[in-house]
């Protein structure tokens, strides 16, 4: 990646968000296009590849890891980071997986995403204030096991040993907070 390249992809389907994180963005020095939907992302890699992205998760017609893919397809060096409100582990290493940078739940803010994406490639991002709970570990692992069952119950309950009544009842829940 050119040292001069700050061209920057931000993709979100939350108009306000998208415009205050763009503003921000090129209040930091990069030049920031904006795609609302993971098609207008992938016409905008197609046109010229960015050095850095910017992409949420859940996107109104698709997944925004469909994005991240392209990007790193079209430019290998790209930095990428991956947003979202809906944040799990199984999804996280997707996004790594894929050439993801770093994975930030919402709300984030500027300053951390700037940080996420100029990091060097061998820093790590400073450990968690709280570790999460045991609730909530519980709840990403089952999560995780159902991802992997293609979203089927029946069998998520087989792999974890458990009541397919019970598994259901636990997915229907809200995640417990970190």
């Amino acid at each position: 990646m050119s040292s001069t390249d700050r061209s920057l992809l931000i993709v979100d389907d939350d108009p306000v968000f998208l415009e205050r994180l763009g503003r921000a963005m090129t209040r930091r020095g990069f030049e920031v296009r904006l795609a609302a939907t993971v098609a207008a992302g992938l016409a905008a890699t197609g046109a010229a590849p960015p050095a850095f992205a910017v992409v949420d998760l859940r996107l109104g017609d698709g997944n925004g890891l469909d994005v991240v893919k392209a990007v790193r397809e079209a430019r290998p060096d790209t930095r990428a980071v991956v947003l979202t409100g809906y944040g799990n582990i199984a999804t996280a290493v997707a996004a790594v997986k894929l050439g993801a940078e770093d994975y930030l739940p919402k709300p984030v803010d500027a300053d951390a995403v700037a940080a996420a994406l100029l990091r060097g490639g061998d820093a790590l991002p400073a450990p968690p204030a709280a570790p999460m709970s045991v609730d909530r570990v519980r709840w990403e692992h089952i999560q995780r096991v159902y991802q992997q069952s293609a979203r089927n119950v029946t069998v998520t309950a087989r792999r974890l040993r458990m009541h397919r009544r019970t598994l259901q009842r636990m997915l229907a829940k809200h995640p417990p907070p970190e």
